[in-house]
């Protein structure tokens, strides 16, 4: 029984370990940080977090960013939902081959993806808005959707579809109404990882949106004097926020999600 506590006392101090130390270089001047090592800052400071909040190109580069992210998931949910549902309850010519299909979209890199969505989009108009980096990270996240949606719909049993017919539902009526609420843990566990890969995505989000997202502001703490460490650091801790707030919502769906579906 030690042993079992000790061993996840070491995984968790290992887990938390680089955590800590960003938060600890978000306190501490880039002199400090570059002429010294320390577990707590020697001079704490704010200036890292109060330089960000005080530009405007900083906020609106979060807000850019939580923009198409959002919109993403929102999307891909929308459009995972239907395909999820066919693969689940029906059987149609090619159906293993189509979803094996989709799920090596998510495994293909993003760079394959960039030059083609970058021509597209500086065609007609889309280029450098949140709704081009938001359609380019549905050709990840749907599939993604769809793989985990269909196993939490395999396993709720055919006879609600039948009885629900029988009961004069249609069939919008029964998904919306009936269905999606017997669902809803997959629903939260799909969002949750739509949420943070299209959030941690960064060579789209830099291609398609040149100056905009959070990814390329942040390049701004690179310059010919160095890298000003405590900057990134600072933005590092805040962009790990709404990652915290989503898994905070969904944490109880994301329970469910690891027993019950496929995830």
């Amino acid at each position: 029984m030690k042993t079992r506590y000790l061993t996840m006392a070491i995984y968790l101090l290992f887990l938390m370990l680089p955590l800590y130390w960003l938060i600890n270089l978000s306190f501490k001047s880039n002199f400090e940080i570059t002429t010294s090592m320390t577990l707590l800052p020697i001079e704490p400071t704010l200036r890292n977090y109060r330089y960000i909040l005080s530009r405007p190109e900083w906020l609106g580069g979060f807000a850019f960013s939580l923009s198409y992210v959002v919109v993403n998931t929102i999307i891909s949910i929308i459009v995972a939902l239907p395909a999820a549902y066919a693969f689940s309850r029906y059987r149609f010519l090619g159906d293993k081959h189509l979803f094996f299909w989709l799920l090596s979209n998510r495994m293909a890199p993003a760079a394959v993806f960039a030059l083609p969505y970058f021509n597209l989009y500086s065609a007609v108009g889309l280029f450098d808005t949140f709704w081009a980096i938001a359609l380019a990270h549905c050709i990840f996240n749907v599939p993604l959707a769809v793989w985990i949606l269909e196993g939490f719909m395999s396993s709720v049993p055919r006879e609600i579809d039948e009885t629900a017919a029988l009961d004069g539902y249609s069939w919008p009526v029964f998904f919306v109404r009936v269905f999606v609420p017997l669902i809803a843990s997959g629903i939260g566990v799909a969002a949750f990882f739509c949420f943070m890969f299209s959030w941690v995505e960064l060579l789209l989000a830099r291609t398609l949106a040149n100056s905009k997202a959070i990814s390329a502001i942040m390049t701004q703490a690179v310059s010919a004097s160095g890298i000003d460490w405590g900057l990134l650091a600072a933005a590092g801790v805040l962009t790990i926020i709404p990652g915290a707030l989503v898994i905070w919502f969904v944490r109880n769906y994301i329970a469910r999600g690891f027993a019950l579906g496929r995830v």
